[in-house]
This record gives structure tokens, C-alpha cells and sequence, in this order.
């Protein structure tokens, strides 16, 4: 499996996503750059925060189908958002709780949006391979989702 070289992705993220205000257009891109850059991997996208409801709804993604709405502390999307905390799960299949939209995910990384101080949501990646995801995919991965807030206005 190659390394992905995130200094390079979170450059193109940033030049990609200058002066485009449109947060749908910016969460789209981010998703197929994810899921056209990151190696083994089977989904990349968003669920963002709906307060009326009080749960995750399906933002922009590259993939599958997925679930359309996670309730605030359900499955790894759910949990991560929160305690507002990076989670890396290994195998999804032993995760408390753990909702599976995709029957083929084994191993996610899910880091929180936060934007202007408010978290808006999540960010989703998911693999087949078990135990996918390194200390090196969740420091590059964590950054680009702070790259990617500082281009999102819909705090």
C-alpha cells in the first residue's frame, strides 16, 4: 500500500477550495480529492450536524450509499462527534454500537469539523482493510479537515 504524501493533498485542498464560498461545492471536492488520492479505501465524505434534530445528517461523500442520519453519540460518526474527538477504529465490526452502512467497511477514521469554534460535523473515511488507517492518515487527515473548515462559512 502506498503512503499517501498529505503535505502534497492538503496543498491541493487549500488551492482548490480559494474563493469558492459554496460550502456543498467545497465538501463535494474534498471528498472525491479524498477519495481519489487516499490509497484502499471505500468511502470518503461528510455528516453534518442538524440542530432541529439533534442528529448527523449525510453531507457530500464519495462511495457507496450510506446511512442518511446518525444520531449524536451512535457508531464511530456518532461517538466522534460527540466527545469531539479524532477516532480511529481498527475493526469496526468490534466497536460498541457501530452502525454498518457499508457491509464492506472494516476499519474508519472519523475527525470532527469544527468551524469558527462550532462543530458543524464530521469527516468519514472508510476501508475494507482492517486496521487501514496510521498515526501518519489521522495527523494528515486531522489537518486536512482544518484546511478544509478554514474554507467552510456555514458555522
Amino acid at each position: 500500500m502506498t503512503e499517501t504524501d498529505f503535505s502534497i493533498v492538503n496543498e491541493q485542498i487549500d488551492a482548490l477550495l480559494t474563493g469558492e464560498t459554496n460550502p456543498v461545492a467545497n465538501l463535494s471536492n474534498a471528498s472525491a480529492l479524498l477519495f481519489d488520492t487516499i490509497t484502499d479505501i471505500n468511502w470518503a465524505g461528510f455528516y453534518l450536524y442538524n440542530e432541529e434534530t439533534e442528529a448527523l445528517d449525510l453531507g457530500p461523500f464519495q462511495g457507496k450509499v450510506a446511512c442518511m442520519h446518525i444520531n449524536n453519540g451512535s457508531g464511530v460518526c456518532g461517538t466522534a462527534f460527540k466527545t469531539n474527538t479524532v477516532t480511529r477504529v481498527k475493526n469496526v465490526h468490534e466497536f460498541p454500537g457501530h452502525i454498518a452502512c457499508d457491509s464492506d467497511s472494516n476499519a474508519e477514521l472519523v475527525v470532527p469539523l469544527e468551524v469558527s469554534g462550532k462543530l458543524i460535523g464530521v469527516m468519514d473515511i472508510d476501508s475494507k482493510s482492517l486496521n487501514r488507517f496510521s498515526d501518519d492518515d489521522q495527523a494528515g487527515l486531522t489537518k486536512f479537515a482544518s484546511v478544509l473548515a478554514s474554507h467552510l462559512d456555514i458555522a
